[in-house]
C-alpha cells in the first residue's frame, strides 16, 4: 500500500494509502462474501433445491446477511418443533391455514387427526401447523430485514446487575441499571457492558417494542378480524417473535453493535500508535538510558549516536552510608567518558526520584535531563530480539538501552515491541485480535514507511515494515552489510539473496543512503525515476547536484514538458519536493520536556495547573501523565468550553499540554483533570 500510494499517484487517481487499505479490505469482504455465495449455491444444487428464481436471488445478495436470510429455510438444521410437526404430517393443514381458504380450522384440522404419528386432537394439529407457521415467518428474508432494521434503528441496550454479584462487579456498578439507544451508544460502553456480561456480573439485552415487532411480522398477511384462521396465525406469529426472531435479532443486533465497537476502539488504538510512533525524534546524539529502580538500583547504559552499547553500569543512589555518593561518581564518570549529552529517565517506577537525584549533581551545562515513557520497554528486554542481541546483559540493562534508544529514535525502537504492549489502547483485548493485529500493522508499516528507513543502520525489525520486504529479506540486508560494509548504492540491494526484481520495485524508494555514491539514494526519489531527474537537469544545462543544491534553478525546470504515459504532474510535484530537502523527515522538531515539581498523587491539590503528556486518548476524553506515575482523565466535557465531538480533533498521543487538577482520589487512584484553565 504505502508503495502504490507514494509511487503509483497516476495509476489511483491520488488515492492516499488509507484510501488504499479500505480498498484492500473492501475487496478482502467481496471475496469472502463471494465464496460464501458459491458454498450455498454448491450446497443447495447437491441436494436438488436449486431454482432458478432462488439462484437469481442469491446472485443479487449484496450484503451477507441478505445471503444467509435467503439460504436460512435451507440450511441444515437442528430437529425443531416444526420439523416435529412436519414429521406428523400436519404442512399441508398449516399451508391452508396460512393461505386463510376459508372454513374453520377446527373442523377441516380433524382430518390430520392419526394417532399412530402422536396427533390425538384437533388441539394437537393445530398447536402442529402454528409451529410450521411460526418457523416459515422466522425464515422469510423480508420479515427479516424489517425486523433487522427495527432492533437497529430503535434497540434499546439495557444492562442489569446479576443478584449476588453486585461485589464481585463493582467496577461496573455504572452498567448495573443503565439502558441506551444501541445505535448512540459509544464503543467504550458497548465494549464495557459486554465484558461485565462476560464476567457473569451484567445481564446484557436488546429490547424493542414487542406490538411494533409484530405488526412488522404481520405486515403482508392482512388478517381479516373475522378470519377463522386470522387467530390461528396471530399466535403463530407471535410465537415466531418471541421464540425464534426476537433471539435471532438481537444476536444480529449485538454482533453488529460490537463489530462496529471493536473497529472504532482499533481506529482510536491505531491512531494513538501512529502518534506515538511519529514522536519528534532526539537523532543521533549520545544517550545515558537510566532505568530507574529502588530496591534493584538504577540500571545505566550508555549510548553513542547509532544506539550501540558503549557501557553499563547499576547504581544505589537511595542506598545508605555513601551509596549516593559512588551513584553521583559513576554517573559522572560516564557522562564525562562518552561526551554525552542527554540523560534519559524511565517515567516508570522510582523515575521521578531519580529525575531529583540527577538534578541535584553537578551536571555538565551541555547535559539536558529528559523524561522517557518506559512502555513496552520491559516487554522488548525479556524478548527473543533482545535475548539475539544482548545474550549477556541483565534483562534490566536491556530495558535501559531500550528507554534510551526510544529517546532517540521511538520509531526505530517501537517497532521491535509488539504494539498491543506499547499501552495506548481501550479494551484491546476485547477486540478482534486478527482485525487488531492487522490494523496495527498496517500503521506500523504506514509510520515506518512515511518517515524512510536508514539502509546501513536499520535493525532487521524495521526493515521488515518496509514495503516489499519481510522478516527473510530483511535479515539478508544485515547481514550484507555485515559481511560486506555498508550498501554505498541502491542497485546493490540487488545482491541480497531473496530480493528480486519486485521486491526492490517497492522497496527501494523507501530506503535511504546517507553520503553515499549517487545523492538520490538519500532521498525519497525512486531510482525508477531517476533517469527522469537527470533529463530535467539536463534541460536546464546543470548536473543532478547542482539541481540538488540549488532552488532557483528547479523552479526554471517546466514540470508539463515531462509529462508522458505513467507519469504525470502529481509524481513530478513530488521529485520536485523531495529535491527540494532529500530525504526529510516528517516527524517534527525534538523539544525538552519537564514535569512540575509533584512526585506522587499525594502531592496533587485541586486547582493546579500543571504541565503533562497526552498519553492515550479515547472517545470519553483523553489521559494524561502528569509526573505522579499514575495517568489522570481529561473526560471530554472538560475538554473545552464548547462541545467536543471526538477528543482526537483537539489532542493526540504524545502532545505536550497544561491541565488544571480538578479531583484527587487517592483511594482509588483517580485524578480528574481538565484542560479549561481559569482566565483562559
Amino acid at each position: 500500500m504505502p508503495f502504490i500510494a507514494r509511487y503509483r499517484k497516476e495509476a489511483t487517481g491520488g488515492l492516499d494509502e488509507v484510501s488504499i487499505i479500505n480498498l484492500r479490505d473492501r475487496l478482502d469482504q467481496l471475496a469472502r462474501l463471494e465464496e460464501r455465495r458459491n458454498s450455498i449455491l454448491r450446497s443447495l444444487l447437491e441436494r436438488e433445491l436449486l431454482t432458478d428464481e432462488l439462484k437469481t436471488r442469491i446472485m443479487d445478495a449484496g450484503t451477507p446477511a441478505e445471503l444467509e436470510d435467503l439460504y436460512l429455510p435451507f440450511r441444515p438444521k437442528r430437529r425443531t418443533r416444526a420439523a416435529m410437526a412436519r414429521e406428523k404430517g400436519l404442512e399441508p393443514l398449516a399451508r391452508r391455514i396460512f393461505r386463510r381458504e376459508g372454513g374453520d380450522p377446527f373442523l377441516y384440522a380433524a382430518g390430520f387427526i392419526d394417532p399412530g404419528k402422536g396427533v390425538l386432537t384437533v388441539e394437537v394439529a393445530i398447536a402442529g401447523a402454528g409451529d410450521i407457521i411460526a418457523e416459515f415467518l422466522a425464515e422469510d428474508p423480508d420479515v427479516r430485514e424489517r425486523l433487522r432494521r427495527l432492533y437497529w434503528r430503535e434497540g434499546i441496550y439495557s444492562s442489569r446487575s446479576i443478584r449476588g454479584r453486585e461485589e464481585e462487579g463493582a467496577n461496573f456498578r455504572d452498567y448495573f441499571d443503565w439502558s441506551e439507544p444501541v445505535r448512540k451508544a459509544p464503543s467504550h460502553r458497548v465494549l464495557a457492558m459486554r465484558r461485565g456480561e462476560d464476567r457473569k456480573v451484567l445481564a446484557l439485552k436488546v429490547l424493542v417494542p414487542e406490538d411494533r415487532a409484530l405488526k412488522l411480522v404481520l405486515r403482508d398477511i392482512h388478517l381479516e378480524e373475522d378470519s377463522p384462521e386470522a387467530g390461528i396465525i396471530a399466535a403463530a406469529a407471535s410465537d415466531s417473535l418471541r421464540r425464534l426472531l426476537s433471539p435471532s435479532m438481537e444476536t444480529e443486533t449485538r454482533l453488529r453493535s460490537r463489530e462496529e465497537a471493536e473497529d472504532e476502539a482499533i481506529r482510536v488504538f491505531a491512531s494513538n500508535l501512529r502518534n506515538l510512533l511519529l514522536a519528534p525524534p532526539l537523532g543521533r546524539k549520545p544517550v545515558l538510558a537510566v532505568d530507574p529502580g529502588f530496591r534493584t538500583g538504577c540500571k545505566l547504559a550508555c549510548l553513542d549516536g547509532n544506539g550501540t552499547l558503549l557501557e553499563h553500569a547499576t547504581i544505589f543512589p537511595f542506598g545508605s552510608g555513601d551509596a549516593a555518593e559512588r551513584a553521583a561518581g559513576t554517573v559522572l564518570g560516564m557522562l564525562s567518558r562518552h561526551r554525552i549529552g542527554f540523560v534519559a529517565v524511565g517515567n516508570g517506577t522510582a523515575g521521578r526520584e531519580t529525575e531529583s537525584f540527577m538534578r541535584g549533581l553537578a551536571l555538565p551545562e551541555d547535559c539536558t535531563l529528559v523524561s522517557a515513557s518506559e512502555s513496552g520497554a520491559s516487554v522488548y528486554s525479556a524478548s527473543q530480539a533482545a535475548r539475539d542481541e544482548f545474550p549477556d546483559l541483565d534483562i534490566t540493562v536491556r530495558g535501559a538501552v531500550s528507554i534510551g534508544r526510544r529517546l532517540q529514535d521511538p520509531l526505530a525502537e517501537l517497532v521491535k515491541i509488539d504494539p498491543g504492549s506499547i499501552g495506548v489502547g481501550q479494551y484491546q483485548h476485547d477486540v478482534d485480535q486478527a482485525k487488531l493485529r492487522k490494523a496495527l500493522d498496517d500503521t506500523v508499516a504506514s509510520c515506518v514507511n512515511s518517515v524512510g528507513v536508514d539502509l546501513n543502520t536499520a535493525s532487521v525489525h524495521l526493515l521488515a515494515y518496509v514495503s516489499g520486504l519481510n522478516s527473510s529479506v530483511a535479515a539478508g540486508i544485515v547481514r550484507r552489510r555485515v559481511e560486506r560494509g555498508p550498501f554505498r548504492t541502491r542497485k546493490e540491494l540487488m545482491e541480497v539473496n531473496g530480493m528480486g526484481p519486485v521486491s526492490f520495485q517497492q522497496s527501494a524508494g523507501f530506503l535511504r543512503i546517507r553520503d553515499g555514491d549517487d545523492p538520490l539514494d538519500g532521498s525519497a526519489v525512486h531510482p525508477e525515476r531517476y533517469a527522469l531527474v537527470e533529463e530535467m537537469a539536463s534541460s536546464v544545462g546543470v548536473p543532478v547536484s547542482t539541481l540538488l543544491a540549488s532552488p532557483g534553478i528547479r523552479s526554471s525546470v517546466d514540470l508539463a514538458g515531462f509529462v508522458r504515459d505513467g507519469i504525470g504532474l502529481p509524481t513530478l510535484r513530488d521529485i520536485m519536493d523531495e529535491l527540494e530537502r532529500p530525504g526529510r523527515d516528517p516527524r517534527e522538531t525534538f523539544t525538552v520536556f519537564r514535569f512540575a515539581d509533584v512526585h506522587s498523587i499525594g502531592d496533587l491539590q485541586e486547582g493546579m495547573v500543571l504541565p503533562g503528556i497526552v498519553t492515550n486518548v479515547t472517545n470519553f476524553g483523553a489521559f494524561v501523565d502528569v509526573g505522579v506515575h499514575q495517568d489522570g482523565l481529561v473526560h471530554v466535557s472538560r475538554m473545552s468550553r464548547s462541545f467536543v465531538r471526538n477528543p482526537a480533533e483537539l489532542v493526540s498521543a504524545g502532545d505536550r499540554i497544561r491541565v488544571r487538577v480538578t479531583g484527587v482520589d487517592e483511594e482509588r487512584g483517580r485524578i480528574s483533570l481538565s484542560m479549561v484553565l481559569e482566565g483562559e
